[in-house]
Formats: structure tokens, C-alpha cells, sequence
């Protein structure tokens, strides 16, 4: 799901305030997630997070035998506040792509999304196909026409992304004449897209069919094809420092125990009502 703000991150180190380390106590970890990525995760009504990968760390926690505390963090703070160490890991939707590996660490995967465009039921866009209904990015050959058929579907529109997210690769990369607006949270992006603002947004699958089933968003539809690899990376997974590789190493097995056990396949079938372990 989403994009490392590199600059930001390599100058806060050369700035002297970020030096990563090891985190000192392997028991107590600090994990940051976002609380505005439902179903991944979210907040209830107390403001306490919730979601799949609330319920898998506090499982992972239990496996690794440390002592978590789960902090909610705004997105583009996360990886600086990691090399900070202000926290020690973040599951929050971030996908593993080759980018983010050259900073970070992570362990994993333990899900994987699709992406998904979703326009307004009274648009033109409606109901548009490419050909296929889902494109492996991985297999640029076979993906070629129904990509190049999206790009001609969408020229000239304007598209509502979550700032620094895989999304916003995708876009840079394959539809390079389509109108980018970038936005904090994919919520704001679907307040604009009812308001027509924008023609379309496009986010993982699901948190925009989240979106879909809100209040006030039953004007909104998916089209064209779910999308998954390539740009849009391996699945997501545990960011960690680098330094960490003891962490690493635990959450790794444990996640795997968690796979192998079916308990990922059961948060899965809770929170999505699909199976998004990697298989």
C-alpha cells in the first residue's frame, strides 16, 4: 500500500536528529500503526485502535513473547520516527517495495492487497473494462495491453491518491498523462470524488470498498482492473530498522507460525471477510 518519503527521511538523518540503532530492550517494542486505513486498521469509537493488523501484533507480541505498546502515528512521520527511534516497528498497510528496502527492514509479508479505481456510479468511467479483471504487475508483458487501455481510459482525468503510497508510483510509472492529486488520508479523496472534485481515486482494495460501504459514499463503484506486484510491491509486512535484526528474525518465524497456523487466515475472514495471508 505504501511509498517511503526518502528525502525526508535522509535528511533528518543528515540533519543529526535520526541515528538508527538497535532498540536497546528486544521485549518492549513500540509499534506505530496508522488508525485510518479500516479494515488494516482504525479506530473505534473511544479512539482505540482496531483492525487485522492491530489484532496480528498483539498475536505476533504474544509469540515473540515482548511487551508491545500500540501507538497510532500519522503516516508520513512513521519511517523518521523509526530511524529516530521514537518507535520500533509500524504495521500499518506499508508495503514491502525495493524502495523502502534500501531504508528499512521488514518482516514478513503477512498480507497482501490488491488495488482498485472506484469513480462515481454516474460517471463515464462506470463500468469501464481493460480486457481483464486482474493484472499481475510482475508480468510486465501480459500486463502491457489492459494497462495501456487503462492509461487511454483515464487520460486527461484527474485521479485522487493517498500521498507517498504505492498508488502513487503506479500512477508516476504507467498513466503518466493523467492529473495526480494527492491527499493525506484516501477519505479526503472520496469527499472529493462525491463532491467532483476528482474523477476517480485509487487506493487498496479494501479500505476503498470500506469507503464505499460509509455513509454518504453509496454514489461510489469500482471499475477496471484489481491490480497487484510490480510497482505495487510484495505484500505488506513489519517495517523495522535495519539494526534490528534480532527483531527481525523473531517476528519472521512468527509470522510464518501465524501463516502455517491458519490464525492470519482467521483475522483475514474476520476483518475482510477474504483471505489475504501470502501463500
Amino acid at each position: 500500500m505504501k511509498k517511503i518519503l526518502l528525502a525526508l527521511v535522509l535528511g533528518a538523518l543528515a540533519a543529526g536528529s535520526a541515528v538508527p540503532a538497535m532498540a536497546k530492550d528486544a521485549k518492549k517494542i513500540r509499534i506505530a500503526s496508522e488508525g485510518a486505513f479500516a479494515p488494516w486498521n482504525g479506530m473505534d469509537s473511544s479512539g482505540k485502535l482496531v483492525g487485522f493488523e492491530i489484532d496480528l501484533a498483539w498475536d505476533l507480541c504474544k509469540r515473540i513473547e515482548a511487551d508491545c505498546e500500540l501507538v497510532a502515528m500519522d503516516w508520513d512521520g512513521m519511517i523518521p520516527s523509526l530511524q529516530q527511534g521514537k518507535i520500533d516497528a509500524i504495521m500499518a498497510g506499508m508495503t514491502i517495495t525495493d524502495e523502502r528496502k534500501k531504508v528499512i527492514a521488514f518482516a514478513g509479508p503477512y498480507g497482501t492487497e490488491q488495488s482498485t479505481f472506484a469513480t462515481l456510479k454516474s460517471s463515464k468511467l462506470a463500468g469501464a473494462t481493460v480486457g481483464a479483471e486482474r493484472v499481475d504487475l510482475a508480468d510486465e508483458a501480459a500486463a502491457k495491453p489492459a494497462v495501456a487501455k487503462l492509461a487511454e481510459l483515464l487520460k486527461g482525468k484527474t485521479v485522487g491518491v493517498q500521498t507517498s503510497t504505492i498508488q502513487v508510483d503506479f500512477l508516476e510509472k504507467y498513466l503518466p498523462d493523467v492529473t495526480v492529486r494527492n491527499y493525506d488520508k484516501i477519505d479526503n479523496a472520496a469527499i472529493d470524488l462525491t463532491a467532483g472534485r476528482v474523477d476517480a481515486i485509487f487506493g487498496d482494495r479494501s479500505p476503498v470498498e470500506a469507503l464505499m460501504r460509509a455513509a454518504g459514499n453509496d454514489k461510489m463503484t469500482l471499475f477496471g482492473p484489481a491490480m497487484t506486484r510490480g510497482v505495487l510491491g510484495e505484500g505488506m509486512g513489519v517495517g523495522l530498522r535495519k539494526a534490528d535484526a534480532d527483531l527481525k528474525g523473531r517476528l519472521d518465524k512468527a509470522i510464518a507460525d501465524a501463516n502455517k497456523d491458519g490464525t492470519i487466515a482467521t483475522l483475514s475472514q474476520k476483518h475482510f471477510g477474504y483471505d489475504v495471508s501470502v501463500r
